[in-house]
């Protein structure tokens, strides 16, 4: 005799329930906890990618951003100079007399104003273009130079033809009192080119070789700069015609790593009255002496362009890694 099967009690639904949420459970809860990993970890690595980004004019941690070239006075009368400090490479060249001028390159970061601000000079358009199209602060210039700057990619806005981005300081003397806005003059330049790979290579540790070295010059007529190998502070502290350089902040100026490039200076064609303005050859090829951890290494610098990078490889081929830190260039006249 068959008997119709009976319906499950509502005691009995309710526990195959239960068992299949259990069984449920049991099959996700791997699953969930594989999530929690990876979302752990891309939490983790959010950061950790952000800290990758690594500026190309200093090799420490920095987002691109719009670079700023500022032409800075470097007479006696000028110091201490306002912000240096804070640029992520400064060029000591030679001008007019044989005096030096500067010029800091700012991107990783822009203080709230810089200088004493000076005239800028015609090898700055190509020296510049390493940049792409940075922007360029500077008092004025001869008007055949300005000219060529304002024809030329760079975004040349000077104290002439963008004023409100200039103040003078009354507390120095003229000429050597005129300050600049970063701020103001970037908002000038809205396709100012942000910093991107210009030939420089870095690394923690100093290759091999190298000469021991406390101290190095470079003379021009009627200027010296100086830096001196600090272990203490491991980096090179620079001294301008005998004087320590500092910051209107009372910081000690200097840099981890100072490339002393030789180049042909040949006259400029646009003269000032006493017709000494040199014209620096920065797309060239020649010798370079790079100072970094208390050696100095020589190296072959070579640029073949003015939009090109500049390179600076070791006897043995490979590229002279900078240390990490402010970069300072400074042109030495070819003998």
């Amino acid at each position: 005799m068959s008997h119709s099967a009976k319906p499950p009690t509502r005691t009995a639904r309710a526990s195959r329930r239960t068992r299949r949420l259990v069984t449920a459970l049991a099959v996700l809860a791997p699953l969930v906890a594989v999530t929690a990993v990876q979302s752990s970890a891309l939490a983790d690595d959010a950061p950790r990618a952000k800290e990758q980004a690594e500026s190309p004019f200093t090799g420490l941690p920095a987002d691109p951003a719009p670079v700023l070239a500022v032409k800075v006075d470097n007479v006696k009368a000028a110091r201490p100079h306002t912000a240096l400090e804070k640029a992520d490479m400064v060029f000591v060249e030679k001008v007019e007399g044989g005096l030096s001028r500067l010029i800091g390159v700012f991107s990783s970061e822009q203080p709230e104003e810089i200088g004493p601000v000076r005239s800028a000079r015609e090898y700055n358009v190509e020296q510049l273009r390493m940049f792409d199209r940075p922007a360029l602060a500077y008092s004025g210039a001869q008007k055949g130079v300005d000219d060529l700057i304002q024809e030329s990619p760079l975004y040349g806005l000077s104290n002439d033809n963008f004023p409100g981005a200039y103040f003078r300081d009354d507390s120095r003397d003229a000429p050597h009192n005129l300050f600049v806005h970063p701020d103001e003059i970037l908002a000038g330049a809205p396709e100012a080119s942000d910093s991107n790979d210009i030939g420089f290579r870095f690394g923690d540790d100093a290759p091999e070789g190298g000469e021991p070295l406390e101290e190095r010059t470079v003379s021009y007529p009627s200027a010296d700069t100086t830096f001196n190998w600090s272990a203490e502070e491991d980096r090179w502290l620079a001294s301008f015609d005998g004087e320590p350089a500092t910051s209107t902040d009372g910081e000690r100026l200097g840099g981890k790593t100072v490339v002393v490039q030789e180049a042909d200076m040949p006259l400029s064609e646009f003269q000032d009255p006493t017709n000494t303005t040199p014209f620096i050859e920065t797309v060239d090829k020649g010798k370079a002496t790079v100072l970094r951890d208390g050696k100095a290494y020589e190296t072959t610098w070579e640029r073949t362009s003015p939009e090109g990078d500049t390179t600076y490889t070791l006897p043995n081929g490979e590229r002279m890694p900078f240390d990490r830190g402010q970069v300072w260039v400074v042109y030495e006249e070819r003998k």
